[in-house]
């Protein structure tokens, strides 16, 4: 890694991630400036994701793989215990950046010496990512009302302190666990970006694993209500999702999510001050993309980064 920049360790729970984790592999490979440590979580597949990252071990001392035992059920809290099996070998290392990298995406050979270098030119800034795109040429800058300050967890790159302030990572059973850590870090006054001057691609569309597009958009609905999503929010984002392919299936469900959710009253794991925030944060971006309309300029998708205050 180069000397000039801050030392920086990675993480990756994987878990049957045979069809992809080389991919993933390849781009760590060939980064212009690599971790001080890469540890592979093996979170007990059943395929051969351990036999694929044990290949590379012998030529490339920064992995480290760890194996943990197989488990019958799939939830995100697991994803977070595995991080943290993660953590753990990390420990006694010198590092001032901290990610967690999915196991089914690819990426750029100057990828992380980008993100690294800005958190060298922003002190403030407490979690770094870069735009993405998904299979059938989906791009997050143009087909999402995210925004620069929303940061996905599939490449999350948080700096030391930001993270050990926000506590780390929810271990939340139904899902989050990404924007959590993200919004709590705004919450905390720490800057959040995803640089739209790189991309990593993602080979599953975020949601899809184990179940279809129509089965994502449903618990992407129950997730919007979990996390204290504002209801007028969620139906300007259904009415946006009617417009995509599927055509209203995608939106019908998603707005079936969120309301299965709401009458069930399901527990929500983030605080008041938390889902405060949160809908703060989505009546400025609604304020901002109506302004948009109202004037007949082009909405515009990818809306800055501007910390609700």
């Amino acid at each position: 890694m180069s000397n000039h920049l801050l030392p920086y360790v990675l993480i990756t729970p994987a878990r049957n991630e045979q069809d992809f984790i080389e991919k993933t592999i390849q781009s760590m490979i060939g980064q212009t400036a690599l971790p001080a440590k890469w540890v592979i979580v093996n979170d007990g597949s059943t395929d051969d994701t351990s036999r694929i990252v044990r290949s590379y071990l012998a030529d490339h001392p920064w992995m480290e793989l760890v194996d943990l035992p197989a488990r019958k059920d799939r939830n995100f809290a697991a994803k977070v215990h595995a991080f943290n099996e993660g953590l753990k070998r990390v420990q006694d290392l010198k590092f001032e950046l901290i990610g967690n990298l999915d196991a089914d995406i690819s990426f750029g050979p100057d990828h992380f010496e980008f993100l690294v270098s800005k958190f060298m030119e922003n002190p403030a800034l407490g979690v770094a990512g870069t735009a993405y795109t998904q299979e059938g040429g989906w791009d997050s800058t143009q087909d999402s009302f995210e925004g620069e300050a929303s940061v996905h967890g599939a490449c999350q790159v948080f700096r030391k302190q930001c993270f050990l302030e926000i506590g780390g990572y929810c271990p939340n059973r139904a899902g989050g666990i990404d924007w959590i850590a993200v919004t709590t870090a705004r919450m905390k006054g720490w800057e959040t970006r995803n640089y739209p001057d790189r991309r990593y691609h993602n080979y599953r569309t975020m949601g899809t694993a184990e179940k279809g597009h129509m089965g994502a958009a449903f618990d992407y609905g129950k997730k919007d209500y979990f996390l204290g999503g504002s209801p007028v929010w969620e139906l300007f984002r259904v009415a946006y999702r009617m417009t995509k392919r599927p055509v209203l299936l995608g939106g019908f469900a998603l707005l079936l999510g969120y309301c299965v959710a709401a009458v069930r009253r399901v527990q929500r794991p983030v605080s008041r001050e938390l889902m405060q925030f949160h809908r703060r944060e989505q009546m400025k971006k609604l304020r901002t993309i109506l302004g948009s309309l109202i004037t007949l300029r082009k909405v515009q998708t990818y809306l800055p980064a501007n910390p609700v205050k």
